[in-house]
């Protein structure tokens, strides 16, 4: 245990890194995310936190510096757990309050979480540092370095990575290596070695070409693709635009750009029926694009590679004999269409949970393969480890059938190409680049498997966004008085509608969602429930106006 004196090295290694703003920062979902020079006493502390995490856990801790698809200048900090996993939640609060306090009451804070958690500091302390492309980032990876080592803990520094890639280092290194070798070249050599054995020689099959244009963000994302493009012997042509020699990261292009903006991304040629994917800036989302001959653009975002994964992996399962729960997690963005088709078509359970990653991967591990994928192309499938051993087994079993000792071991070389601990977007893109190649489809076929409903969302300004209380995975409203009364009644008023409004976590903003058989009844739908919510929920500012 330590009282305040064993911090006094951080109290004079902060002076280097003293809290120059008031603002007041908060560890949410995706970790902390400002500006980029906001944030220098930020990632010193959070060097401190992750060393002291470390010595909590007795494993090895990561931290990625990255804001994700936010604007270059923006830059931020997310902690990695053992397993690769997101942070543990009571550990997101502990991150906060020491991002906050002043710079004379730090050791206090810090003596005041080790007692309260019981870490031993005498305990050896390891950190996995990486980064993103943004210019920012180096002199914050180096107040992270000074925080881990303020308390005399090690630092390996993996400098430019994508964010899954740190996860993944996290996650081998924690398992002894049994989940694969922590360096770079040990993550390109376990995912390409799957992708090639899935793959077999014939790199074509019927309407499915080895062909792909891919939009890198200019992000991290475009480095790393072409790394993984040298262990893939040519069996897939990748075209990257956005590389990141010449553009801004995520400007006009990138994964959340094409699915809010709903058009393709800048520096890209527009030319119909080619199939296009899209990276966000530290790669852990994809999307899929295509334009039809008419130049209309077509968007298959997370619901759609949602379904194709479990449709394919539910194939396998039934081919292997296996006696194997199989479940898809959605959250209510979830598009309704998809909901049906994963129901009724494929038969596969679906559950659904709140908004935000941590709810959906904590829900996909009670099945023993679970799929889930948040619309804007973040997810990922686990696997038990009573699974993965079953499916090791079978797929050396000389006494199953040739089907189903194939199948097996269709469903070994899977596991071995998805990185299970985070939503990563090269992993997922071999993936969806497999099902395609296995089912010989074109982007088109997989398109046409059901069609989504039209869908709207709009924000609304409110005093103070508490008042909405919600329930049923964030489906239904229990406060104000009234308001689900008030969606139910127009919902009804429309073929396919369906609607729910939600808090943003942040700031004093509802969120409303609505969807409908046609673009202007779910324009009109997501109107109507703003009204009521503007009414109901104590709206500020101009009314809604009705789309036009």
């Amino acid at each position: 245990m330590a009282g305040t004196g064993y911090f006094a090295a951080v109290k004079i290694a902060a002076e280097k890194h003293p809290r120059l703003r008031e603002k007041t920062i908060q560890y949410g979902t995706a970790g902390f995310r400002t500006k980029g020079e906001e944030l220098d006493h930020v990632m010193f502390r959070m060097g401190v936190l992750a060393a002291l995490r470390s010595q909590l856990k007795r494993a090895v801790i990561g931290a990625m510096i990255t804001a994700s698809h936010n604007p270059e200048e923006d830059n931020g900090v997310k902690l990695v757990d053992p397993l690769g996993e997101m942070l543990e939640a009571a550990w997101e609060k502990l991150a906060t309050k020491l991002a906050n306090v002043s710079d004379s009451d730090l050791p206090a804070v810090l003596s005041d979480i080790v007692s309260s958690c019981g870490i031993d500091t005498a305990v050896p302390a390891q950190v996995f540092l990486a980064r993103d492309t943004r210019p920012s980032s180096p002199s914050l990876a180096q107040a992270i370095i000074d925080g881990v080592q303020a308390i005399k803990g090690e630092v390996k520094d993996y400098g430019i990575l994508t964010t899954p890639q740190l996860h993944f280092m996290v996650r081998c290194e924690n398992s002894q290596g049994q989940y694969g070798s922590q360096t770079e070249n040990g993550y390109y050599t376990k995912l390409s070695n799957a992708f090639l054995k899935l793959r077999g020689h014939e790199h074509q099959n019927e309407r499915y070409h080895p062909q792909l244009r891919l939009d890198g963000a200019n992000g991290v994302g475009a480095l790393k693709i072409k790394e993984m493009q040298k262990h893939l012997n040519n069996s897939l042509q990748i075209e990257l635009f956005n590389d990141g020699s010449s553009g801004k990261l995520n400007y006009m292009c990138g994964a959340d750009y094409v699915k809010v903006q709903q058009t393709a991304p800048n520096g890209m040629p527009k030319e119909a029926r080619v199939r296009c994917a899209s990276f966000d800036g530290d790669a852990d989302r994809i999307v899929y694009f295509y334009q039809e001959k008419n130049g209309t653009f077509k968007l298959l975002d997370g619901d759609k590679i949602a379904t194709l994964v479990a449709g394919y992996l539910k194939e396998l399962v039934n081919s292997s004999g296996l006696n194997i729960n199989l479940g898809l997690v959605q959250t209510a963005y979830a598009n309704g269409s998809s909901t049906s088709y994963i129901t009724n078509e494929l038969q596969v359970p679906v559950a659904c949970v709140p908004t935000g990653v941590k709810h959906l991967h904590h829900k996909a591990l009670e099945y023993d393969i679970g799929v889930y994928f948040e619309a804007n192309g973040h997810g990922t499938v686990v696997f038990s480890e009573k699974i993965q051993d079953m499916v090791l087994m079978a797929a050396n079993d000389s006494s199953l059938s040739k089907d189903q000792e194939h199948a097996a071991r269709r469903l070994l070389w899977i596991i071995g190409l998805i990185n299970q601990t985070v939503g990563d977007a090269i992993s997922d893109l071999l993936l969806v680049e497999t099902i395609l190649h296995s089912k010989g489809w074109s982007i088109e076929d997989w398109n046409d498997a059901y069609t989504d409903l039209p869908n709207r969302q709009l924000k609304v300004k409110v005093k103070d966004r508490t008042v909405i209380q919600t329930t049923d995975a964030e489906r239904k409203t229990t406060s104000p008085k009234g308001l689900q009364e008030a969606i139910d009644a127009l919902v009804e008023k429309y073929p396919d509608g369906r609607a729910f409004v939600r808090p943003s976590g942040t700031e004093d903003i509802v969120r409303v969602y609505a969807e409908a058989e046609t673009q202007k009844n779910a324009d009109m739908l997501a109107h109507e429930v703003s009204v009521e919510v503007y009414n109901l929920a104590g709206g500020v500012g101009e009314k809604p106006t009705p789309p036009q």
